[in-house]
């Protein structure tokens, strides 16, 4: 039996913990804040989007970097491993759109509960409210040293201190700190799964505007394409966000310093050109001897009339039996293009996650160990590894948190 210390109670230090208890292991975990799983509670709005009801086929395209560094993790724990933990402790789950898994209840306290049961139920002993600032190696033993000056010794360590996201919740960077004090490359981090900053002040007069079922097309200076995706996006007063805008910015957070990008917004993706031309002409035929900014209430949200108008160059006053083939057209283009000017997303307090952090090439796969330090383990958003929405980050979080674990004896 080893004793293993354990820095962080979030998803993958709970899950490292339980998997590291059940193996025989007297385990202890180190939590800053007054309780465990602070960022669990606040994923899926509240309601905790476990993983993706999926295989690890679609789990790896939905994994934007170094997805392949995660077989072991993966083959050992999967999504359809966390479901049945949680059942067996109590909690049922449910499949939504996208396969996106949920408690039943959606509650995301239930899950805390229920992997907190499972920590208490085989004696794991957590230190709340116990910030640790230093880990040392002495010979074959492991030392992580709190804030407080006290010592605490074991055989192994496990970091799971998360990345920068959602500061409020303990995310610190404090995992960087670690691996830079034993020689671990640290790659450089961003805010990802964030939303976005935009020059045009339209944005700002759109503010809580939802739009759903629309395209989003990011390309860069040169037209490249980076994202295109339809979906739902929300205008607030800085520029963009919702499920749409989120997933775009984790094609370009890291490329901001060396690209343009623009966004471009097709408010009617289910209708082509022509068809949309189709349906305006049938609107105005019903608004013949109205002024044009009164005839575009049945096609679009009634608060982006007025944005749309402006960027057609279409007089609002003019009667629609005045408007020419040329300007109706423009219109056409107006909707189906939308531009708005990419400035940089918002900070690591409103991103989900961290792009970057400590190198894969510094772990080993099979085991979540790092290859220069032998006893010390890093998982978890920790880890220059991320992705999509829809479960798979906290995936990534249960999986490598449950291989480390159980690689210790």
């Amino acid at each position: 039996m080893s004793k293993v210390l354990i820095i962080g109670a979030g998803a993958a230090g709970m899950m490292a913990g339980i998997a590291a208890a059940y193996n025989g292991n007297q385990v202890e975990i180190f939590e800053k804040n007054d309780r465990v799983g602070k960022k669990i509670f606040i994923t899926g709005k509240g309601r905790c989007n476990i993983t993706n009801a999926s295989d690890i086929e679609n789990h790896f395209s939905n994994i934007l970097k170094n997805e392949k560094f995660l077989y072991s993790a993966y083959n050992n724990f999967n999504s359809e491993d966390i479901c049945n933990m949680l059942e067996n402790t109590g909690v049922k789950t449910k499949i939504e759109r996208g396969n996106r898994v949920f408690p039943e209840s959606d509650k995301s306290s239930d899950v805390i509960w229920a992997l907190n049961k499972m920590l208490k139920d085989i004696g794991v002993k957590i230190y709340l409210n116990t910030e640790i600032n230093k880990i040392e190696k002495n010979d074959d033993k492991m030392s992580v040293i709190d804030k407080k000056g006290k010592k605490h010794i074991g055989d192994y360590c496990i970091v799971a201190t998360g990345g920068m996201s959602y500061q409020s919740t303990g995310s610190t960077g404090d995992g960087y700190k670690f691996a830079k004090s034993f020689n671990l490359n640290v790659n450089k981090t961003y805010p990802s799964l964030v939303p976005l900053n935009i020059k045009e002040e339209m944005c700002k007069n759109l503010q809580g505007l939802s739009l759903k079922n629309v395209n989003l097309k990011v390309v860069d200076e040169k037209g490249e394409e980076y994202y295109n995706e339809q979906g739902e996006m929300i205008f607030t007063h800085f520029g963009i966000s919702g499920p749409l805008v989120l997933s775009a910015s984790c094609y370009i957070c890291d490329k901001l310093k060396d690209h343009d990008f623009k966004c471009y917004i097709d408010l009617k993706p289910a209708l082509d050109f022509e068809t949309l031309d189709k349906r305006i002409l049938k609107d105005f035929e019903e608004n013949i001897n109205r002024n044009f900014n009164n005839s575009l209430d049945k096609l679009l949200p009634r608060k982006i009339i007025e944005p749309v108008i402006t960027l057609s160059g279409i007089d609002p006053y003019k009667k629609v039996h005045e408007i020419t083939k040329e300007e109706r057209l423009n219109l056409v283009k107006t909707i189906k293009n939308i531009p708005l000017t990419v400035t940089g997303t918002r900070g690591f307090n409103e991103a989900i996650i961290t792009r970057g952090g400590i190198s894969i090439k510094e772990i080993n796969p099979k085991t979540m160990e790092s290859k220069k330090v032998q006893g010390v383990y890093f998982v978890g958003e920790v880890l220059d590894i991320d992705a999509k929405t829809g479960g798979y980050n906290l995936q990534i979080a249960w999986s490598t948190g449950y291989l480390a674990g159980s690689s210790i004896y």
